[in-house]
């Protein structure tokens, strides 16, 4: 992995964390505020704006971000492509917040939903203009390479919303509140953005019509297949909360929002490298690197399944306890529902690399195929279980519509003409993890203090795995180090001379190892004295200091 691509992740992944974070923080007191009710009606109300804002800016934000990422030989390209999808933006976002407006005033938002939702609407409508403009301006720096710029600005974005919705929510303002953090958060979001891109590009190319071997034709194919997809896509975050609306009180749905809000923490990883994959991997595809492609997707998956697993066992382990410290006693019904969805969210997390690798090919049919696949399963399943069983039918539902996503896209992906799981080493990821699992949940349940618990497991938990991936080979020796050296000095400097130490050395041993039964049943017991200790000893031992 190059460095060039390498700061492009760590610009996302640190933005991700420093979102996940915010985030973490600030659900919690938003459900409190607002109330398990107040909560899911939110809930539901995003989820429609989601799925809603697909076709209004869907093919805009993943068209700039693609094609301002290709080095065309033609003149004034990037201001070309800049002023064109700006004004597709503007129309597009008229024409979203007109209709809007229709529906609200005619109430047709009433007929299908309900009235007391309505009057929400009307802030939507806004936010359409806000929100379009918004993600305009952070994926057309993503597209010049700007994560330095588009990430902060996702930061700004996020701790906007909380600084005028977590106070306003507060003082009463209910689900308004929330909607008018959304609106500032945004404003401030394009403003910032604009004039970064203005610095780059004048915007005065808004103006400026492109002659006729303008690719008009290629960008509105794409456009249209990328709607295509994200429709599907966002379908499986939301349909399971529209649906669950219909059949069951907003209570349920704000519950069952807060187990999803919990195992979505387990993607940030898996979108982190989508959000940089899909114009980074448009040159490797222009250039039929597809050697590179395919190492690049494989050592991704194993590194995104092994960090995704582990998260998903110390959620398992402690979901019982983490929930009603974070959500309050009230969302003790989101447990359950959590653990039903930890399996599919890693497979969703897997599948989110794969995807971009694909988008960066350009031909869109066989990934819009694999996750309508996917997303037909989830429809299907989610419209049988939420009748009869609620929010337990919507987790099981939706866990396996999110898994089947990876399935759909390893194939796709060697259609294409790369293999995700060339290196991914999967099998080994597996047995680690559940080696890794029996001291965790161990741990877990000899710690009787909850607060302690989350203190100690998840980084206990973490040191455990990365030992027992060590050891059945899901990783390499080096390859902790190697992935340090991507971070900035000095950790990055020092991890890359311990890398170069420990390759030194593991090249210049060669001794022979040990067979694999023996070296299973080695494994195998060194995973059932560390439950024993955790079991007998470390938990007694930490719980007697409180």
């Amino acid at each position: 992995m190059n460095r060039s691509l390498a700061s492009g992740i760590f610009s996302v992944v640190s933005t991700k964390v420093i979102v996940l974070v915010v985030t973490a923080l600030s659900t919690p007191l938003l459900y409190r505020f607002l109330g398990a009710s107040g909560f899911g009606d939110y809930s539901f109300l995003m989820s429609v704006f989601a799925i809603y804002m697909i076709f209004v800016s869907s093919g805009i934000t993943d068209g700039v971000r693609k094609f301002l990422a290709e080095d065309r030989p033609k003149a004034n390209w990037r201001k070309h492509v800049v002023g064109y999808y700006f004004r597709l933006a503007l129309v597009l976002s008229a024409a979203g917040a007109v209709l809007m407006l229709l529906a609200a005033y005619f109430d047709l938002v009433g007929s299908a939903f309900g009235g007391g939702l309505s009057q929400y609407f009307y802030a939507l409508a806004l936010l359409v203009i806000t929100a379009q403009f918004r993600d305009y301006a952070r994926k057309t720096l993503m597209g010049f390479g700007l994560e330095r710029y588009s990430e902060p600005l996702k930061v700004l974005d996020k701790v906007g919303f909380v600084i005028v919705a977590i106070p306003l929510a507060y003082l009463g303002a209910g689900v308004f509140g929330a909607l008018v953090g959304h609106l500032v958060a945004s404003i401030l979001v394009a403003a910032v953005g604009l004039v970064l891109i203005h610095r780059r590009v004048p915007l005065s190319s808004v103006f400026d019509r492109p002659g006729d071997n303008f690719p008009r034709k290629t960008m509105l194919t794409f456009n249209s297949m990328s709607i295509a997809l994200v429709f599907l896509l966002m379908s499986l975050y939301h349909i399971d909360i529209i649906m669950l609306q219909q059949f069951r009180t907003s209570a349920d749905v704000g519950n069952y929002r807060a187990a999803l809000a919990i195992a979505e923490f387990l993607w940030f990883v898996g979108i982190a490298l989508q959000t940089v994959y899909v114009h980074s991997t448009s040159e490797l595809w222009s250039q039929n690197r597809h050697r590179q492609i395919t190492e690049l997707a494989s050592r991704t998956t194993r590194y995104t399944f092994l960090l995704t697993a582990i998260m998903a066992v110390g959620l398992a382990s402690l979901a019982d306890v983490a929930i009603p410290i974070y959500f309050g006693s009230e969302a003790k019904p989101a447990i359950e529902p959590l653990l039903l969805l930890l399996p599919g969210a890693l497979g969703f997390a897997l599948a989110r690399p794969i995807l971009a690798i694909s988008q960066g090919n350009g031909k869109l049919r066989y990934p819009v195929a694999a996750t309508g696949a996917a997303a037909g399963i989830n429809l299907v399943l989610n419209a049988l279980l939420i009748p009869r069983y609620g929010m337990h039918g919507a987790a099981v539902a939706t866990s396996i519509g999110y898994g089947s996503m990876f399935a759909f896209h390893c194939l796709s992906a060697r259609v294409i003409g790369f293999d995700p799981l060339a290196d991914a080493r999967l099998g080994r990821g597996v047995v680690a993890a559940l080696l890794a699992g029996a001291p965790i949940l161990s741990l877990s349940m000899a710690i009787t203090n909850p607060l302690l618990a989350l203190a100690v497991v998840p980084p206990v938990g973490f040191l455990t795995f990365v030992g027992f991936a060590l050891l059945v080979g899901a990783l390499d020796p080096t390859e902790p180090f190697e992935i340090l050296g991507m971070l900035p000095d000095p950790i990055g400097s020092k991890a890359d001379a311990m890398h170069n130490r420990i390759d030194r050395r593991v090249s210049s041993t060669d001794t022979p190892s040990r067979g694999w039964f023996q070296r299973i049943l080695f494994i195998v017991g060194l995973s059932l004295l560390a439950s024993g200790l955790a079991l007998g000893l470390l938990g007694p031992a930490l719980n007697s200091l409180l």
